[in-house]
């Protein structure tokens, strides 16, 4: 057969079911590039209809580094071409099979199926991470890649002869035609007007399919103040056009909404389908751009854009908030914009561009005790293209978009006393695709991004040990860990000098952050993720797993170590696991509004000595860092982090407090007399610090984050009071006065009763 006539083939047959097709294009480089032109020529199309995912140059196409797969997140093509020699990745796999439209065309430029396993450079770098190298990589991922394209429909596979620049109508090696013999096409529901509810006909006659009407109908419930929406669907479904149409008609209203997601790009479908309606409304113009934010209503109404950490302050007091790609934001954020009048989650339930399920599971808890009244809608059918599509089902099985953590009642009674610790290799992962799913359903329940990415760091990264806990054969609790550090000395000198040394995050931070010149040397095991099953939690199982992880490998190592957003409750966690804080990121991350915190747990003297070291260097720099990068902290964030910061020697229960004599007058002065705070900051930022690694008196949480607010972080009176709950400045002053007192009578110095008999006098 030749190359032309298969592709128009499989076009046919694509659009006639409303599906897509896939083209392995399998052999050399060049031959692949001299096909992918030939197929694209054949396959009738419009230049602007067609995309190029590739790290060569000089195309007469849209072109874009495979870097860079991303932004096709959001648009459509009639065919697209992924050179899969150089420059490959899980990531941007996803993304370029995403942007392939119903009736169209995704072709991969791919070695030999039979040699794919050993080859793609692009993959092996990712995870050939120091001191290993490239002969340590595994090949069970990339064999996924073969299996799965030999053995799906709607997968075409061609065997190329060397070139096929010379003669586009050569005979080629059909290993597999991908047609699928569909007798009609899959049926899509129309839209349709819903007149009792208060949006304009002309919303739901923009839909383009009954289930977006459907949602949009849903969705129009924002009008009313406490009220929440949740739009769920998989990637395709039309959430993002249908909340983009809700918002344009409640800006038509007059309201004023708030868009939220993990980045700008995420929320471009949203503008693009507002402004589209504004402009049918006669609210806007359609210009070359009518989708950038913020878009303006004659009626007062308005959409704008605000990243989710400042989105939690409701600034300019919002009507409405819509959290596109709500699953890719952490829970705790989340719920901070509850605080919204109105608030539409609109989130992805298979992603990608990586998922999680903690909004599925964690924070539907807290929605359904929040004080909105809640709306479900569910969106099932695809958008451009049908729901028989073969190809989103083998990319949900290639990548595991579709896992799941194993049903609740297979793990209801498990306990400490029940589950079994085992180690779970990748070639046992790779052989049993029930425990494979499983294990990455746990992962991705506990993570709120987990991509496609790290299931091949779990097949073939050398430096990856998986362990579990399992209960009646099911995975109830699993620790992915990646040992670190062992660097020799160039390479220490490499982290020194500012470069990065892939892999090797916690040794990176301790020596090109923190300067610590042997930071690298040390070896020790840093926990990347760790997951319990949801009908599980709080039973210790997570402990328990770290505890036999430790046992496991302590004697083969200098330290464990964790890097994680900073909440109370996580550091909590580590910190009752043995973990101590060595820093706390100066700046927040830009989706989550997280600061980053590193946590190490020794295991040998060279350990200790390693993080002895680092919690020092904490201790005396944190009080700075209060006052300046870290003033705006949550301080509950800010006790967590110095209450884990402990050394050796130290007494949790009675620690020492060196105040000369001048500094428990200033004390006992605030505690008795008429002193003020401002007389003494520097004899409470001494307190504070030792009250945080030892509890040296008996102070409540909130008496804590006043100490915390005031005299480590040194916010404005009236600035504390207002966080933290005081009907006045004055009575926050009052409040900080029983703290002094708490100090003094847990001093019992001679001085200060002596200075307290005076006021007394």
């Amino acid at each position: 057969m030749e190359l032309p006539t298969l592709v128009a083939r499989l076009r046919a047959n694509a659009r006639e079911a409303n599906e897509r097709r896939l083209l392995a294009l399998t052999g050399d480089r060049e031959a692949g590039i001299d096909a992918a032109y030939t197929a694209i020529e054949a396959a009738d199309t419009d230049d602007d209809a067609v995309g190029l995912v590739t790290t060569e140059e000089g195309f007469r196409y849209e072109q874009l580094h495979p870097d860079h797969a991303g932004e096709l997140l959001g648009t459509t093509r009639e065919i697209v071409v992924f050179d899969c020699h150089e420059g490959f990745s899980a990531n941007a796999l996803g993304q370029v099979t995403g942007a392939v439209n119903g009736g169209g065309l995704l072709v991969l430029l791919l070695p030999r199926l039979a040699e794919l396993p050993n080859r793609l450079a692009a993959l092996v770098d990712q995870v050939a991470v120091p001191p290993f190298d490239r002969d340590d990589v595994g090949g069970r991922f990339r064999k996924r890649i073969a299996d799965t394209l030999r053995t799906h429909p709607g997968v075409a596979i061609v065997s190329l002869p060397a070139s096929t620049a010379t003669d586009e109508n050569a005979e080629i090696d059909v290993v597999r035609d991908g047609l699928i013999d569909r007798h009609e096409p899959q049926p899509t529901t129309e839209p349709h007007v819903y007149p009792d509810t208060p949006f304009p006909a002309a919303v739901y006659e923009a839909c383009r399919t009954g289930g977006q009407a459907r949602a949009v109908a849903r969705l129009s419930a924002l009008m009313t103040p406490d009220t929440a929406v949740v739009v769920e669907a998989d990637r395709g479904r039309g959430k993002s056009s249908a909340a983009g149409l809700a918002a344009a008609a409640l800006a038509a209203a007059g309201r004023d909404v708030l868009v939220t997601a993990p980045g700008v790009d995420n929320a471009a479908q949203l503008f693009e389908r507002a402004g589209e309606l504004l402009a049918t409304l006669g609210e806007g113009e359609a210009d070359d751009d009518p989708a950038a934010p913020p878009l303006s209503t004659t009626a007062g109404g308005r959409i704008r854009f605000v990243s989710p950490p400042k989105a939690t302050a409701l600034p300019a007091s919002p009507d409405v908030v819509f959290v596109d790609e709500a699953a890719a934001l952490p829970v705790g954020l989340l719920e901070q914009l509850l605080e919204a009048p109105a608030i539409g989650f609109c989130t992805t339930v298979h992603g990608y561009e990586g998922a999680g399920r903690g909004f599925a599971v964690r924070f539907r808890e807290r929605l359904a005790d929040s004080d909105h009244d809640v709306t479900d809608v569910e969106l099932q059918e695809p958008i451009r293209y049908a729901r028989t599509d073969p190809i989103e089902a083998w990319l949900a099985w290639t990548l595991l978009l579709d896992a799941e953590p194993p049903a609740d009642q297979l793990i209801a009674g498990a306990t400490t006393d029940s589950v079994r610790y085992r180690r779970i290799d990748s070639d046992e992962l790779a052989a049993d695709e029930a425990l494979f799913r499983a294990t990455v359903g746990l992962l991705v329940a506990a993570h709120y991004k987990t991509e496609p990415d790290d299931i091949v760091r779990l097949l073939d990264a050398p430096n990856t040990e998986l362990r579990a806990l399992v209960h009646q054969g099911s995975p109830v609790s699993v620790a992915l860990l990646a040992r670190e550090g062992g660097l020799d000395s160039d390479q220490q000198t490499t982290i020194y000098g500012g470069e990065r040394v892939r892999g090797n995050m916690l040794p990176d931070v301790l020596t090109s952050q923190l300067r610590d010149p042997e930071g690298a040397t040390p070896v020790g095991y840093r926990v990347m993720r760790i997951a319990t099953h949801d009908a599980a939690r709080s039973r210790g199982l997570g402990s328990l797993l770290l505890e036999r992880c430790r046992a496991e490998f302590g004697d083969a190592v200098d330290w464990f170590g964790v890097g994680f957003g900073a909440t109370p409750r996580l550091l909590s966690f580590w910190r009752a696991n043995g973990y101590r804080t060595v820093h706390l990121s100066v700046t927040a991350n830009p989706t989550s509004g997280e600061h980053s915190a590193l946590m190490l747990s020794p295991c040998s003297p060279t350990g200790h000595e390693l993080v002895d070291r680092h919690v020092r260097w904490f201790r005396q720099r944190i009080s700075a860092q209060l006052v300046d990068p870290l003033s705006g902290v949550d301080p509950d964030i800010v006790r967590g982090a110095i209450r884990a910061a402990t050394l050796p020697d130290e007494s949790e229960s009675n620690p020492a407090v060196d105040l000369d004599e001048r500094g428990w007058r200033l004390l006992a002065g605030v505690g008795y007399g008429p002193g003020t705070y401002e007389a003494a900051p520097h004899v409470f930022r001494r307190l504070a610090m030792a009250q945080l690694t030892g509890s040296v008196a008996t102070l409540s949480a909130r008496q804590e984050r006043l100490l915390v607010r005031k005299a480590l972080q040194g916010a404005p009176w009236g600035v504390v009071a207002d966080e933290i709950g005081f009907s006045s400045e004055r009575e926050c002053k009052r409040a900080f006065g029983s703290i002094a007192r708490a100090f003094c009578e847990a001093a019992d110095a001679e001085i200060i009763a002596d200075e307290r008999r005076r006021y007394e006098r």
